[in-house]
């Protein structure tokens, strides 16, 4: 019996369409902004070739590879043709697809046009299809710490439109953030509701879709680029999307869509950790809820009302309350007990002077300040006269 031994280095991994089926895209926010310069079976082959990069080891030498035979399951070829059309496609690729990138840069913008996929290598003999990336592409595909989006090879599959696909991933990078700031925080709620309900103007569209110079007719572009696409976007993708036409004047200015996501039995992980993040947000809230009502109770409070340090708009904020209680207070009780109520009282008096120094957008912050920069005074007094 023959042992063939394994490649210890530069080993080709040929991806079967059942793995390809389970990958993600995961391309920078820039490049999904970008004009892509091609119709629809570069455009996915690109999205294809892209969902093989492995993001934590990146190819060294930005060379991925594919299985011929389910390149073309990807692509639903099965008549005789299909390799004369694949090698039509690749060409076309070659010669036509190229994506624009603008980026800010200074006072202005800086423009990129980049070919993604400039070398593709394959035998008439052999199943496998060699795929190597431009250099200036990998910086959208690779280290991506921010601004990024990642969506599904299968919904990018089912799509047949470039405007689909196009469409798909802008509204991937919008629902993307939603679902991220719903999670984190770190946004008004406006915002994060903003990013499910993304807006942009008929013009921004245009020019992403490469159809600034096609269908001068509203009702055909929105044929073309709204309707058919977003009807396919709703059939075969995790999406439903709708979408409103706001007006300026008498003619359509900008379109703001709707998107909602469809849920499946896959989305129990997310809904255990959603699930999860809110009950500890319930016991956040009901903790702050209880210390602030031990601050409202307080002698201090009433001390900081006499003094206005303290007002009774901001005594309603539980926010606010809980963390006097929990920064500020125990200091109070400090001084109290180094010179009496009294000197507590001292002490507000002195701060109340001097608070045009003093943002009321950070009440206890400006205490805490005030009062851990007066005790250690007090302490090296207290030693002095021992």
């Amino acid at each position: 019996m023959l042992i063939i031994p394994e490649k210890q280095e530069n080993q080709k991994q040929v991806l079967t369409l059942n793995e390809l089926s389970k990958r993600k895209v995961v391309e920078h926010n820039s490049l999904i902004t970008s004009i892509a310069k091609m119709d629809k079976t570069p455009l996915k082959m690109f999205e294809l070739a892209v969902s093989c990069i492995n993001t934590e080891e990146p190819p060294k030498d930005n060379i991925v590879y594919l299985s011929k035979r389910d390149l073309f399951a990807f692509f639903k070829v099965s008549d005789n043709d299909k390799h004369s059309r694949f090698k039509e496609a690749i060409e076309k690729m070659q010669k036509q697809a190229f994506f624009q990138i603008k980026e800010e840069a200074g006072k202005g913008f800086k423009f990129k046009s980049i070919v993604p996929i400039p070398y593709v290598e394959w035998t008439d003999y052999h199943d496998e299809v060699k795929i190597e990336f431009h250099r200036e592409i990998m910086p959208y595909l690779i280290n991506l710490k921010k601004n990024f989006t990642q969506h599904a090879l299968s919904d990018i599959a089912e799509l047949n439109s470039k405007y689909s696909i196009i469409l798909y991933r802008w509204l991937s990078m919008n629902y993307n953030q939603y679902e991220h700031y719903s999670v984190k925080g770190g946004r008004r709620a406006e915002q994060v509701e903003a990013y499910r309900n993304p807006l942009i103007s008929v013009k921004e569209l245009r020019v992403m879709t490469d159809t600034v110079a096609d269908y001068k007719r509203f009702t055909h572009f929105e044929t073309r680029v709204l309707k058919e696409p977003l009807d396919e976007i709703t059939k075969h993708t995790s999406f439903n999307v709708t979408y409103d036409k706001i007006k300026k004047g008498r003619s359509i200015d900008s379109i703001v869509f709707h998107i909602e996501k469809k849920r499946t039995a896959d989305d129990n992980s997310y809904k255990l950790e959603d699930t999860a993040y809110q009950e500890d947000k319930a016991r956040k809230a009901e903790t702050e809820d209880k210390l602030a009502i031990e601050a409202m109770k307080s002698n201090y409070t009433t001390l900081l009302l006499e003094n206005m340090l303290l007002s009774p708009f901001e005594m309603q904020d539980t926010k606010i309350m809980a963390g006097l209680q929990v920064h500020v207070y125990p200091l109070y009780d400090e001084l109290k007990n180094l010179r009496g109520l009294n000197g507590v009282k001292d002490h507000l008096s002195y701060v109340a002077s001097k608070q045009e120094a003093y943002s009321k957008r950070n009440v206890p912050k400006y205490l805490k300040k005030a009062i851990e920069q007066y005790l250690p005074t007090v302490k090296r007094q207290d030693l002095n006269n021992e």
